[in-house]
């Protein structure tokens, strides 16, 4: 199965076309819309709530993004959907899953990416892949999570599925990570079990071999994320297919 022209077509909206001073925030329905009015793919971040729907929020933690504290994975969708946005001047609150296919009702493609912790559990995957099913709009979906991929690949075979990676894994949200699982996230070890149709990199990253291979033996597009400025632009250009951008307008 080939991966959409669209994949490697345009700039990719990181979390949509935020734009924090000007108040409209990341993963939001405002990001949402800026990011179809100049017709840029958009890229979104899903977790699981308590009741096992999909939401759209970056963070594991509230803290970052509203005046709440606590986990997304301990409320349920209506409690999160009611929750502020910090700094958003339009309003905007937690967006379930739904509500954002809903604003962008297939006006640009989305890259969903599903939010993992490594645990086994494809609870998130399962709900993720059922409510894009009803939806009519082009879209793939990316994971760091290798069996999330794989599972994607059993269950829903004729959704595009990409795997994103990096070098380190060093960021707080990853340290619960052990060694061994670094090792093989780094160097896409798992291959021939996820077997993803594109591969999504961190573009300080670049080049780097294991994209690259998989690139060459799979005939792979490579995206680069995430780009902010010049030197990333040019990075991901000469070394990648497409980019993961914010912060600038490509």
């Amino acid at each position: 199965m080939s991966t959409p022209s669209w994949l490697v077509a345009k700039p990719i909206a990181h979390r949509g076309l935020h734009n924090k001073a000007n108040g409209v925030i990341e993963n939001t329905l405002s990001a949402a819309e800026a990011g179809v009015e100049r017709g840029f793919p958009i890229e979104l971040d899903v977790q699981l709530t308590a009741d096992h729907e999909a939401v759209v929020f970056h963070d594991f933690e509230l803290e970052r993004l509203t005046g709440e504290t606590g986990r997304v994975a301990e409320r349920n969708l209506s409690d999160l959907t009611g929750i502020d946005i910090s700094g958003a001047k339009a309003g905007d609150k937690i967006p379930s899953l739904t509500q954002f296919l809903d604003t962008v009702a297939g006006r640009v493609p989305l890259v969903v990416e599903i939010k993992s912790k490594f645990d086994g559990n494809m609870t998130l995957t399962k709900r993720t892949v059922e409510i894009l099913n009803d939806y009519s709009g082009p879209f793939v979906i990316k994971s760091f999570d290798p069996q999330i991929v794989a599972t994607l690949r059993s269950i829903a075979p004729s959704i595009t599925r990409g795997i994103i990676g990096e070098l380190e894994y060093a960021s707080k949200a990853d340290s619960f990570m052990t060694d061994e699982l670094r090792h093989r996230l780094s160097n896409l070890l798992h291959f021939e079990e996820s077997q993803p149709q594109f591969v999504s990199w961190k573009v300080n990253n670049l080049p780097c071999a294991a994209p690259y291979l998989a690139k060459a033996i799979g005939n792979l597009p490579l995206m680069a994320w995430t780009v902010r400025n010049p030197e990333d632009r040019a990075r991901a250009e000469q070394h990648a297919d497409q980019m993961v951008f914010e912060g600038f307008l490509p």
